[in-house]
């Protein structure tokens, strides 16, 4: 699937067609993966006429045999589902050479209102709203222009499939999976029997860097660079405003009794305390105890970080320390890669650990 940052970059693209009166580019969707592939289910390119492309799949030879595809459902008009498999596409399949196979819904989009999802989804995001959007993309084995349904909890944010049997076949269908990972179903409706791709969107991680060190400093770039919405958190307007923050990204002067009211903390949220003063770190620590953040780190030696633990206030706290992968890291800049590989490994369920121990799937 897309990163939150690919999909920001995906919804400006189709909110910019959508205004041409004759778009024409298609929207290119990994709908079923099995096996070791490059992407998982839910991952998209958009193709524009030109044979352009926003987020690349994977640069490589299964991009181009995508993209050729692309540019013939824009000329024909109608979606396709295209299978890499031992049956099909067998030349780009050994080209990958993954050892997975998949399939890609290739769907133009030659009118404004095919775009009309975008803007529901623009605005789940900008309010870091958690949701589901299914897409039904064929009926019977036979592709269908892509119904879709974008929902939060109990409310339908967007819905074009409305057909109130197949939307309740989706939702119970979803009760017994895991709602972390996009999947596609097979469900039988009145309709007849359904496919969908059914997948999680999340608002764009966070991360609030506390302090005003080398580290805290290093670790801007590299949240930028990773498309997290950063902030700097400092207790000195002076300081603060002398700093030079990379575009973007935002500062918020606060004590440790007030950092609680100027920050909107969610699950998809963290948190790293880096003033190098201990006194200050454990009194923002303390404020933040019960945030429901996904990480909350601090820097330091393993002394300080048992002093740490060891003061009441922070009896029990949920706490990476000192924070970041062992990799070595000794300067702001190797310390800051080693903090958000471990933010990175926490948010996405991961040990952090090499990719040669794990025997399950990369991505």
């Amino acid at each position: 699937m897309n990163s939150a940052q690919e999909l920001a970059t995906l919804i400006a693209a189709l909110r910019t067609l959508s205004h041409d009166a004759q778009p024409r580019a298609a929207l290119a969707t990994l709908v079923r993966t099995r096996g070791s592939t490059f992407r998982r289910a839910g991952t998209r390119m958009l193709v524009l006429a030109d044979g352009s492309v926003v987020c690349e799949l994977s640069g490589g030879c299964p991009q181009r045999d995508i993209v050729q595809r692309a540019l013939e459902v824009m000329t024909n008009g109608a979606p396709r589902l295209v299978s890499y498999n031992a049956e099909s596409g067998l030349d780009v399949l050994m080209e990958m050479g993954c050892g997975g196979e998949l399939e890609v819904l290739l769907e133009p989009l030659l009118a404004p209102k095919a775009m009309d999802f975008v803007d529901a989804l623009a605005d789940c995001m900008a309010q870091r709203r958690s949701a589901r959007m299914a897409t039904v993309f064929a009926v019977d084995s036979a592709v269908v222009p892509p119904q879709r349904l974008l929902w939060c909890g109990d409310e339908v944010l967007y819905d074009s499939i409305g057909d109130a049997a197949v939307m309740q076949a989706i939702f119970d269908a979803i009760a017994s999976n895991d709602a972390a990972r996009p999947v596609a179903l097979h469900l039988s409706c009145m309709q007849g029997k359904v496919d969908v791709l059914v997948e999680p969107v999340a608002p764009p991680h966070a991360l609030i860097v506390i302090g005003d060190s080398a580290a805290a400093r290093a670790l801007l770039p590299v949240a930028s660079a990773l498309g997290w919405q950063t902030t700097l958190v400092d207790h000195d307007p002076e300081r603060l405003a002398a700093i030079d923050l990379p575009a973007g990204l935002r500062a918020v002067c606060a004590a440790p009794d007030k950092v609680r009211d100027a920050l909107p903390l969610d699950a998809h949220s963290s948190v790293v305390v880096m003033t190098h003063n201990i006194e200050r770190d454990m009194a923002y620590l303390a404020a933040l105890r019960d945030a429901p953040v996904a990480y909350l780190g601090t820097l330091g030696s393993r002394e300080r970080v048992g002093r740490m633990r060891g003061d009441v206030q922070l009896k029990g706290i949920r706490l990476h320390a000192p924070a970041g992968l062992d990799i070595g890291s000794e300067t702001p800049e190797e310390i800051a890669l080693a903090v958000a590989a471990e933010i990175m490994a926490v948010i996405n369920g991961r040990s952090g650990g090499p990719l040669r121990d794990n025997e399950g799937a990369i991505h």
